[in-house]
């Protein structure tokens, strides 16, 4: 195939920006040792890594005044694009507490002109223990009745999200009620009266027994947004072998450094391409924190570097 042109290898480039998130330094859901960090330090290394953007993290890591963060990350030339919001989503009862926590993130990305708000199911106990080993009989996921309460639940968020102009983006997770690509399904399926598009997680997508290419395909229509994580196929296959949960098999590296695991993202990026996707990606490599052979700050460079190398490869020789 010949070479493009030098215009179409600009305009490759430019249709993927790339940002980053305080999980790839261990940040958790949850007020831990891992909060110690001082943010501006994760911001000064996003920034020195080669990033464009990053994520809020979990709300009241980073400072949730806007006019303290602003200049922190205007200092970086940083964008703010998104907040990860973890819910019950299948409970009817936790809704008020969804509503309340979506509309305190998205005052706060909205302060800082975020584009998006990123929804996912919260993690469960039971869910973390079959963590990429979920029954293909349906016997652990929700039942229609959940999934309706489901639909109800994401439309009012939905809403919310839309007066604070921001874009409600929902993230497949594993250890979660939509993991597998069936309970994907299944969700956008429940929740097909709204807008609510598709943030893909490529490593979650292939913990949860999914192809993030065709899962990319089938959803091009619907994907907004994404996360871009490798997997270690050996420790992967190593934690299916002792029956580890999900947050164990973190802690043992499951997730790789971009372009070291087994996950296909040249095809993944192929596909992108082609249904021409653009906008943004937050590489994220989810770590427990102080449990990493690479300190975050070489391996999310090294990430961008092997990733900004791919991109290259397609816009010289075509996808």
């Amino acid at each position: 195939m010949r070479k493009r042109e030098a215009s179409e290898v600009t305009d490759l480039n430019s249709r993927f920006r790339f940002a980053c998130a305080p999980c790839s330094w261990g940040v958790e859901d949850y007020a831990d040792a891992s909060w110690g960090q001082p943010y501006e330090t994760i911001l000064d290394e996003i920034a020195a890594g080669g990033y464009a953007g990053a994520e809020l993290g979990p709300y009241g890591y980073f400072p949730t005044d806007p006019d303290v963060l602003r200049p922190v990350l205007q200092r970086r030339h940083l964008e703010m694009l998104s907040s990860f919001v973890p819910v019950r989503l299948g409970d009817p009862s936790a809704a008020p507490a969804v509503i309340a926590h979506i509309r305190q993130v998205g005052t706060l990305l909205a302060a800082l002109n975020a584009p998006f708000i990123v929804l996912a199911d919260a993690q469960s106990p039971r869910r973390e223990k079959i963590a990429g080993r979920v029954p293909s009989d349906g016997s652990q996921s929700l039942t229609a009745g959940q999934w309706r309460e489901v639909a109800k639940v994401v439309a009012e968020a939905e809403r919310v999200s839309t007066d604070f102009g921001l874009d409600l983006v929902v993230h497949p997770h594993v250890a979660t009620h939509i993991e597998t690509p069936r309970e994907t399904e299944q969700f956008f399926d429940a929740i097909s009266a709204t807008k609510v598009g598709l943030c893909l997680d490529t490593g979650h997508c292939y913990y949860g027994g999914g192809d993030p290419v065709q899962e990319a395909g089938k959803y091009k229509h619907l994907l907004r947004y994404i996360h871009v994580k490798d997997i270690n196929r050996s420790v992967l296959d190593e934690s299916h072998r002792q029956g580890l949960d999900f947050n164990a098999a973190v802690q043992a590296g499951v997730f790789s450094q971009i372009g070291e695991g087994c996950v296909d993202l040249p095809a993944f990026f192929r596909t992108l391409v082609t249904n021409g996707y653009a906008g943004w990606l937050v590489v994220e490599q989810d770590i427990k924190f102080g449990v990493t052979p690479v300190v975050p700050a070489e391996s999310m460079a090294a990430s961008l570097k092997y990733l900004h190398g791919l991109v290259r490869r397609l816009s010289e020789h075509g996808s």
